[in-house]
């Protein structure tokens, strides 16, 4: 497998790893991330206080900040995952490159 293939893998799967994320969490999320509430129609044109307005026209705030923390944590490690392959990749790189010298230099001498 060359470089290219490697790199393009990678990114496949970065981009699999993130829809997954996506879909996860939108089903954990579940129905809860309703429309945002509305004040009852007597009451637009003044302030409402949250404990005037009825449970069900309640947006929770607990889905939707653990649903985002968890889309950002699964991007970030995403993310360094990715970079921990493609240091990988260099290492080897690297040593494969060391190697090629040390036969060269073996064989001159």
């Amino acid at each position: 497998m060359t470089r290219l293939d490697r790199r393009g893998s990678d990114h496949a799967m970065a981009v699999a790893l993130g829809l997954a994320v996506v879909v996860l969490c939108t089903v954990w999320a579940g129905g809860e991330t309703t429309v945002a509430a509305q004040p009852p129609e007597a009451a637009q044109d003044e302030f409402v206080p949250m404990g005037d307005i009825p449970p069900e026209d309640q947006l929770p705030a607990a889905p939707l900040l653990v649903a985002a923390y968890s889309v950002v944590w699964a991007i970030a490690i995403g993310y360094m995952w990715t970079i921990w392959r493609r240091l990988g990749t260099v290492e080897q790189e690297l040593a494969d490159v060391s190697r090629r010298i040390g036969e060269r230099e073996q064989s001159q001498e």
